[in-house]
């Protein structure tokens, strides 16, 4: 029997994943681009930023109901965003859109006002830089763009305890 105090409740996050090759390279250019003291995470697909930790059953069984025997979803990147601090690339995908509806209807009511309103997708690769560093970036990034696919292997689910973000399911796409 263990004397370590059991861990304290803590938020949800929801994460589309990416494939290996498109977050080596979303990971590459956040390494390159982040404030190191700041790059706490690899690239991510943020769908969900704060669901009550009571949910972390019910939230499972959902993202298995989305993921299991489901074709991973078509999605591209399909251009950039400027965060004003920051730049993101803008990732397209009905279909990963209808599964955050679908999961966004399921938690109706238990949603934050962040998670309530739009949703937006994007892999963030710089942020909390001034403005002028961002907008140079977003520059340079934008000369040599053009749509691509991106691969969105699975949905994942991660405790959010302040610092780096702990993993509490995994559920891949057939």
């Amino acid at each position: 029997m263990s004397d370590a105090p059991a861990p304290t409740p803590a938020p949800i996050i929801v994460t589309a994943l990416l494939g290996a090759a498109d977050a080596a390279r979303f990971d590459a250019l956040r390494r390159q681009h982040f404030p190191p003291e700041r790059n706490q995470l690899a690239a991510h697909l943020t769908m969900f930023h704060h669901l009550p930790p009571s949910l972390a059953v019910e939230l499972k069984s959902q993202l298995t109901a989305e993921t299991r025997g489901v074709a991973a979803p078509r999605a591209r990147v399909a251009g950039l965003v400027s965060l004003g601090e920051g730049v993101a690339y803008r990732i397209e995908s009905d279909e990963l859109v209808a599964i955050r509806a679908r999961l966004a209807d399921h938690f109706t009511g238990l949603l934050t006002p962040q998670d309530q309103a739009g949703w937006r997708p994007h892999v963030t690769v710089q942020n909390k830089v001034r403005p002028d560093v961002a907008r140079a970036l977003l520059r340079m990034l934008e000369a040599d763009f053009s749509p691509r696919p991106v691969a969105i292997t699975g949905l994942a689910s991660w405790w959010y305890r302040g610092g780096p973000w702990e993993p509490l399911s995994r559920h891949m796409f057939a």
